[in-house]
Order: C-alpha cells, then sequence, then structure tokens
C-alpha cells in the first residue's frame, strides 16, 4: 500500500566542498570530488571528463550559469543549462530555467523546468521534451477533468 521511497544511487560521502548560505561566488567552479552549495555562485560550475563529480543545490542555492556535472541533487534555482552524465535527482523545489540534458532522472512532483528535458540513456542519440512550468499535481487534475480555463 504504501512504497519505500527509492534510494538515490549517489554516494553523497564524495561532498568534499561547501558553499554555504551567504557566500556569493562570481567565477567558474571546477570540481573533481563534490560540491554543495546553499549560497550563490553567477558562473559555471564544471568538472572534467575524468571526474565523476557530485553536484547538490540545496533549497537556498542558486547558480546563474551552467553546470555540466556526473551526478547532482538538485533542490535549487538554476538559471542556465544542466548537464548530468549519470544520475539527475530534481527534488521538489528545483526551479531551472534552461535546458536539462540527463541519463537517468528522477524528478519528484513540485519541481519546476523551463526549458527542453533530453534524454542521453539509450545510446541512439538525445530526445528533446520541450517543458514549460512542469504541471503540477493539482492543474494537472484539473486538466484531465476537462477544466481548460484555469490559468497558467
Amino acid at each position: 500500500m504504501f512504497r519505500r521511497k527509492p534510494r538515490t544511487p549517489i554516494d553523497v560521502t564524495r561532498l568534499s566542498s561547501l558553499i554555504a548560505a551567504g557566500v556569493e561566488i562570481a567565477g567558474d567552479i571546477r570540481i573533481t570530488d563534490g560540491l554543495r552549495i546553499d549560497g550563490q555562485v553567477e558562473g559555471n560550475v564544471l568538472c572534467g571528463d575524468a571526474a565523476h563529480g557530485l553536484l547538490v543545490l540545496s533549497e537556498k542555492g542558486t547558480i546563474i550559469g551552467s553546470a555540466k556535472v556526473y551526478d547532482a541533487v538538485i533542490n535549487g534555482t538554476i538559471r542556465g543549462d544542466l548537464e548530468v552524465e549519470h544520475y539527475l535527482e530534481l527534488q521538489a523545489g528545483a526551479r531551472i530555467t534552461g535546458n536539462i540534458r540527463y541519463r537517468q532522472l528522477q524528478m519528484e512532483c513540485g519541481a519546476m523546468v523551463d526549458g527542453t528535458l533530453e534524454s542521453l540513456a539509450d545510446g541512439t542519440g538525445p530526445h528533446a521534451i520541450p517543458v514549460s512550468n512542469v504541471v503540477t499535481l493539482p492543474r494537472a487534475q484539473a486538466l484531465a477533468a476537462g477544466d481548460h480555463d484555469i490559468g497558467g
């Protein structure tokens, strides 16, 4: 009857750095291990091709720029594109304005994306799906009931 929340296949023990709440960084950041952002970054967050960099963006965290990492858990705001080579978890507080490329995706109800979702999972090339303000459950129920005059 009640399902247990599936475990994330991300090893959070890889977190080695923190940008705390109240800290603002201007410029690109390159990671090889794990980075948790509770503050604000105005720049790109990148990891090398051979690195298995983990990005954790808390509900207080903001990135104004692009991010390209191996694994990511997002619960904050990104204004830019996001590319995740392995596993992406969008938690309920995630707010992304930009295109997302991912191999595996877990998206909780309440997460919002204004851009495209592009799957890289099957190895036959990307498949883009345009998404704009992902529909939340109450709006989806109203649409299913035929009420098409509910505003966005």
